[in-house]
């Protein structure tokens, strides 16, 4: 047998075959304050890619730590060639205090790829790099909707990349979308360096969601089968292909008041459908938010108060919209039951 390519994180030698646990130690954002950062390593007996899976870049982003919770009990991992880096928690400092940020209010998804002498948030993220990304031959970094907004589960990729997309539409979320690289991200830099990396994004912050959570596992697994990592060949996802999306856009509250959702995640929204109602607080005047064009619903605000120009619905440009929405309900109609308002105008999708 050849031998395997070197692994070492953090001083520590991944030997073939092993499985090891392990903390990187973090910068201080006080003296008295160690915070560090849990990493496991399952290495296969043979060669092969090596895989990161992160979560809680963002520390109210709940869904991923469960996802590579349950990720790491799964059996199957006992055949796995090549290797996966996991890490549960990327922001300690963020998930402690229930926050999106590090202490400093600072986005450390904005923040890569870093630097060994910056500011702690460049600290941590060059730690990251260094220690975890650019050990990699390919990543997915788990994510949920911002404060108080959902998201269908769904992959953000870079689509132009034979490799990259080649993963993706392997993972077999309800929906890819191609958006533009964003400056400071894991996923920019990730892609840079040449690592073809997916963001997974599903569910909300600071809270479970078992769809979006089945969904990550079982994209996960379907991601390492494409990439040859556990025996056997690749094995089609649990739910039709993918649809990807040409373009997506928010449509935003026409003013501040009371909102009132109309249309659940996953849903068709036909060009000048009603979606939501926003009430005056102080009269009885109501406005109307409605589709600019022809699409499916991938991600909506979920608490009533809003303000003007707050984002409401996210909303995807597909190829076949009414195909898409009834693959989507086919896939979580019946899981979904009961999570949404039971209004004649919103159907149980998800």
């Amino acid at each position: 047998m050849a031998t395997q390519p070197e692994l070492c994180i953090h001083h520590q030698d991944i030997p073939a075959g092993s499985r090891v646990s392990l903390c990187l130690s973090l910068p201080r954002v006080h003296p008295h304050m160690t915070e560090t950062m849990p990493v496991h390593v399952i290495r296969g007996e043979m060669d092969g890619p090596r895989l990161f899976i992160s979560a809680a870049i963002h520390g109210d982003e709940l869904n991923g730590i469960e996802i590579i919770r349950r990720f790491l009990n799964l059996p199957m991992l006992s055949g796995l060639n090549g290797a996966v880096i996991a890490v549960p928690v990327v922001n300690a400092y963020g998930l402690i205090h229930h926050s999106r940020y590090l202490a400093d209010r600072c986005d450390l998804n904005r923040s890569f790829p870093g630097s060994e002498i910056g500011s702690v948030p460049s600290r941590i993220a060059w730690c990251f790099m260094e220690e975890i990304v650019r050990k990699c031959t390919h990543g997915i970094d788990l994510h949920t909707g911002g404060a108080h907004h959902s998201n269908l589960p769904q992959i953000r990729a870079d689509m132009d990349n034979a490799d990259t997309r080649s993963i993706a539409l392997a993972f077999g979320a309800p929906v890819i979308l191609n958006p533009p690289l964003r400056e400071g991200s894991l996923r920019a830099t990730a892609t840079a360096d040449g690592i073809s990396t997916l963001v997974y994004e599903g569910g909300q912050a600071l809270r479970f969601d078992e769809i979006c959570i089945r969904t990550g596992v079982e994209g996960i697994l379907n991601v390492l089968r494409e990439l040859k990592m556990l025996n056997g060949a690749a094995l089609p996802p649990s739910a039709p292909a993918s649809d990807l999306a040409r373009s997506s856009c928010w449509l935003k509250a026409p003013t501040g008041g009371l909102l009132r959702l109309l249309k659940p995640l996953g849903a068709l929204a036909i060009k000048g459908d009603l979606l939501g109602l926003v009430d005056n607080l102080f009269d009885d005047n109501t406005s109307e938010i409605r589709a600019l064009f022809t699409g499916i619903i991938i991600g909506r605000k979920e608490i009533p108060m809003v303000r003007e120009g707050d984002a409401v619905f996210h909303l995807a440009s597909v190829d076949e919209p009414e195909g898409a929405a009834l693959r989507i309900q086919n896939r979580y109609g019946s899981a979904a039951a009961g999570r949404l308002p039971d209004q004649k105008n919103e159907p149980r999708i998800i």
